[in-house]
């Protein structure tokens, strides 16, 4: 999950910046900037009369700047931008960034106006034209006079009306001289603070995607509107600057002021603007060189640096980076690669390009103090996207519809990078947990969409962000593997490099890659395909969904259909392909590898393969869960492969055992079986030690807890998972001896803080006793933590829960004193795991102070509040009161409302949560809800699902807990 840009391209240093120097001293001084800020059309104090389109106005749709897209009559050649931003508020309370561009284009139809993305930018009117730009041609062109000049508020648009036409051939170059804000609002070229021994440091740093590189200097803020950059930084000389590539020569000291410095970079690659990246900081930074002779620097706080918490990123960076090279078959472009940890960073990193940003969570390390999960966590996301340095920034995406394929494909790869690094851990496994069941709830609904959308469907800023999500991430990643699987790892990625190799430095759709991939099964024989690479494909991007495929053992018949975990959900979307599919068939019988078939877009067939010939035949499809799909059984093979789970689990691969678990729950949601028959698939789990099939276990059985946790059927829940746990439970205390030392594999320190963590939040009284003892050493010595750091998000969740306001306090001052963002966010998160109303209603009201919680934090914690069964109400309402507020401080392009509100409403499933989010919608229709909209569509179709579905299981769920808790 990634975010961010560059932005590059110098001007004449030094006449250049005398002349900017001046000009901002005029501006900073002349406009009352304080009462201007939120207007994208500021003019400075000099600027003629400004013309700007005003939103409440009717919009004239024919007019090429009402319109989002730009027009296709110019293209961008070259930029040449020179920043200068400022460390201390000015005179109103704000700071600001001063700036001047050079942009030169190319005309390619006729036109006598000049459209570029603006935003939030104050333009200095330039002499001796009056006009916000000056045009120049190139070469021998001649431009035409400037008519005026106009901002466009809704659209953001620099709009430049001409005299005459522009002519076609002909390249021209505008400059311009801007001042912005270098807000906090983690977004365009943004401020981020920290303290350093009590000393506020500020940080000016850039997240530029998807569209706001356009809030840093006027450009063409389009993927395909690639270019390349020229960028030069002016900062104060205790500073360090960085940009996406390295500088051009030594920094110099700026002319009229020596404590300044001035560092020109490199020209960049051809490359989108929502790549670029630019940094003034104080960090240090550690240094390597790759194997293949790329600069690795990891940048951070000097603190961090200073205590090794770079080390991990810099031994795994290199590695992963040569990996990915061959794994393309394509060397890395650039000369250097750096990663830096950001204090405010909205997304979890951004893949720009050879300045790579990232959360300092998904950075930093500390042995001492983080857990196996958080070095996981660097090991992917840093995979992740150093991938998209080939893929997403080498061939970039033509427009925002085609995300899909440059999230999905990262998506997929940064479990094949983290395994190369981590070779032990059996990462690529986790794919199917961490992404695929993740999205098929939600690609389960009627109201999914389809990975890829026309292209005329994302035109807004919101619309564009709202394509952020986990369809595009991680079904895009489960799709792309199974394609891999079928074709083979080798075909693909011989396609792969031929398709990296033919559009490099361009923008392509994503037909492009079936075709490449297409030409690599032609040219072998091993593998042979039911249809074209397109045809299979087409029918699992172009349609949203996925198949259920149903198997019944007694007569050998397999049939599809398209999965709803509501039976009573009205699919209004058409699809092309009728919600057929094209699917991959792998099976086993009875422990033994069957040949594997394909079902070609019908909707039912007969084969042997699929019939069970013996009584004791038990047969399972998909093995190891390559296929995005799920499978029912007749229930006589349902029993059976349940019975062998009971009997000898090995014969089944650990991750179909997680499958059985999981699907068989699916389908009980979309009353397809029983939900005893998926109750039942967990009982052999009192003999299973593996992680897998625990994780599904207890994902699928959160839903149970999210629908009953506030009624009778919780008692006896409770009973049974107690149960069941405490063979888990005492399995890791002898393999722990005790708790004193960690399991040896990734898996196995996953599956103890499940242990510990089941055992607790069910009352088994030995573990409530191991995490208010532990906890409780601690308080008593704050300067030891004696928690191992795998077991604190555990330990501190129950040890609050079980706890008073000391507790709650205690982990407030540590939360307040943390010096690692991995403890913070652990403590964090435990913070909302009080049973107090009142404590959660207070920690509610920190969100609203970025003071006590930083901003890219608020809706995680009010989450984290949401998912307490105590603070779920409070949240609610809390989001209900100030959701204008929220709204307006994190912006309707905020990827963070769309997790709000399905993290709000997780556990609505009577007719008054339906009617309040019914009136939700309704009384917040003029505020909106941004990059949420869908979520919120979501929402109220999950509730109206959930309420049928406890209205029909209530009974049947609370007999069966009651019967097998004994």
């Amino acid at each position: 999950m990634a975010k961010g840009f560059y932005i590059s391209k110098t001007l004449g240093i030094l006449g250049i910046l005398l002349g900017v120097a001046a000009l901002f001293t005029i501006i900073v001084l002349s406009v009352v900037y304080a009462q201007e800020k939120n207007r994208n059309a500021e003019n400075s104090a000099t600027d003629p009369p400004a013309s700007t389109t005003s939103p409440a106005t009717t919009v004239d749709q024919t007019k090429p700047w009402n319109q989002y897209r730009l027009p296709k009559s110019l293209v961008p050649d070259s930029y040449q931008v020179t920043l200068r931003p400022y460390f201390s508020p000015n005179e109103h309370g704000l700071y600001i960034f001063q700036g001047s561009s050079t942009v030169r284009f190319t005309c390619q139809e006729a036109t006598n106006v000049i459209i570029i993305h603006s935003k939030k930018l104050n333009y200095t009117t330039q002499q001796p034209t009056g006009h916000r730009v000056v045009l120049r041609g190139v070469g021998s062109s001649q431009p035409p006079a400037i008519d005026r000049t106009e901002l466009v508020e809704r659209t953001e648009y620099l709009v430049v009306h001409l005299q005459d036409y522009l002519s076609v051939g002909s390249q021209y170059e505008m400059d311009s001289e801007f001042q912005g804000e270098l807000a906090d609002d983690l977004a365009g070229f943004y401020r981020s603070e920290y303290r350093e021994n009590g000393v506020l440091k500020v940080v000016a740093t850039t997240q530029m995607q998807a569209t706001d590189a356009r809030k840093s200097f006027p450009c063409f803020d389009e993927p395909a509107m690639k270019a390349t950059f020229n960028i030069t930084l002016i900062y104060p000389n205790n500073r360090k600057a960085l940009s996406n590539m390295l500088p051009k020569g030594p920094s110099v000291p700026l002319p009229e002021d020596p404590t300044w410095m001035v560092t020109e970079f490199n020209t960049t690659p051809k490359m989108s603007t929502y790549l670029l990246a630019y940094i003034i900081s104080e960090f240090d930074n550690l240094e390597s060189q790759s194997p293949d002779n790329v600069m690795i620097r990891i940048w951070a706080r000097p603190s961090a640096i200073a205590q090794g918490h770079g080390d991990y990123a810099l031994s795994i960076t290199g590695p992963i980076l040569s990996f990915f090279g061959k794994h393309y078959d394509t060397p890395y472009p650039l000369e250097k690669s750096d990663q830096i940890g950001l204090p405010d960073f909205n997304a979890g990193a951004m893949e720009n390009w050879g300045l790579v940003t990232y959360r300092e969570n998904s950075l930093l390390f500390d042995p001492q103090s983080s857990s196996i999960g958080n070095k996981e966590r660097v090991v992917t996301v840093v995979a992740h996207e150093l991938a998209h340095q080939w893929f997403g920034n080498l061939v970039t995406v033509n427009w925002w519809n085609d995300l899909w394929l440059n999230e999905g494909f990262a998506s997929y790869v940064e479990y094949l990078g983290a395994d190369y690094a981590e070779p032990t851990w059996n990462l690529k496994d986790l794919i199917v947990i961490n992404d695929m069941y993740h999205v098929m709830a939600v690609d389960a609904l009627a109201s999914s969409h389809p990975l890829s959308s026309p292209a005329g469907e994302i035109n807004t800023p919101a619309q564009i962000s709202e394509v952020f999500d986990t369809i595009s991430y991680s079904k895009g990643a489960s799709v792309l593997r199974m394609l891999s699987s079928f074709l083979t790892e080798d075909l693909f990625k011989k396609g792969l490099a031929s398709y990296l190799h033919a559009f490099e430095y361009q923008n392509t759709i994503y037909q492009d890659l079936w075709d490449h991939l297409q030409e690599a099964v032609a040219e072998q024989s091993a593998v042979e395909l039911p249809a074209s690479v397109s045809t299979i494909m087409d029918r699992w991007i172009l349609q949203m969904g996925f198949p259920l495929i149903t198997v019944d053992t007694r007569t050998g018949d397999l049939s599809q259909e398209h999965f709803l975990l509501d039976p009573k959900a009205n699919v209004t979307r058409p699809s092309d392909f009728n919600y057929l599919w094209i699917v991959p068939i792998s099976s086993i019988r009875n422990g033994t590898q069957q040949s594997d078939y394909w079902l070609n877009g019908t909707q039912k067939i007969q084969n042997q393969l699929f019939r069970a010939t013996e009584a004791n035949e038990w047969i399972l499809l998909n093995i190891n869960v390559t296929g995005y799909y799920q499978v029912n059984y007749d229930e006589d093979n349902w029993k059976k492969i349940q019975a062998q789970l009971e009997l000898d689990p090995l014969v089944i691969p650990v991750i179909n055992r997680a499958q059985v678990i999981h699907d068989a729950f699916d389908l009980a949601s979309a009353q397809k079986v029983s939900v005893t028959l998926a109750l039942d698939s967990t009982r052999f789990l009192i003999r299973e030690t593996e992680y897998m099939p625990w994780e599904a276990a207890l994902s699928s059985l959160s839903y149970f807890k999210l629908m009953f946790d506030r009624s009778e059927v919780y008692g006896p829940m409770k009973s049974y998972l107690r149960k069941q746990v405490q063979p888990l439970f005492s399995y890791f205390r002898n393999l722990t001896s005790n708790w004193a030392v960690r399991p040896p594999t990734l898996m196995e320190q996953y599956n103890e803080v499940n242990a510990i963590s089941t055992a607790c939040s069910n009352g088994l009284e030995e573990c409530k006793e191991l995490v208010t003892n532990l906890f409780r050493q601690w308080m008593e010595n704050p300067q030891y933590n004696p928690i191992h750091p795998n077991l604190r998000s555990t330990v501190y969740c129950n040890a609050i829960a079980e706890g008073s306001e000391v507790e709650w306090d205690f982990a407030w001052e540590q939360f307040l004193n943390a010096t690692l963002v991995n403890e913070a966010d652990k403590l964090r998160s435990a913070l909302a795991c009080s049973n107090q109303v009142w404590i959660l209603n207070r920690y509610l009201s920190y969100t609203l102070n970025s003071t006590l919680i930083r901003r890219q934090d608020a809706t995680s914690t009010i989450i984290s509040v949401a998912n307490n069964v105590v603070g779920q109400p409070l949240v609610w309402d809390f989001v209900r009161s100030n959701w204008k507020k929220l709204f307006e401080d994190f912006g309707g392009g905020s990827f963070s409302f769309s997790n709000l509100i399905q993290g709000v409403t997780q556990r609505f499933s009577s007719e008054h949560e339906l009617q309040q989010l019914e009136e939700f919608k309704e009384n917040n229709k003029d505020v909106g809800f941004g990059s949420g909209t869908r979520a919120l569509e979501q929402a109220l179709e999950k509730t109206r699902a959930n309420i049928n579905w406890v209205k029909e299981n209530k009974e049947a769920v609370l007999q069966w807990f009651t019967t097998n808790s004994q």
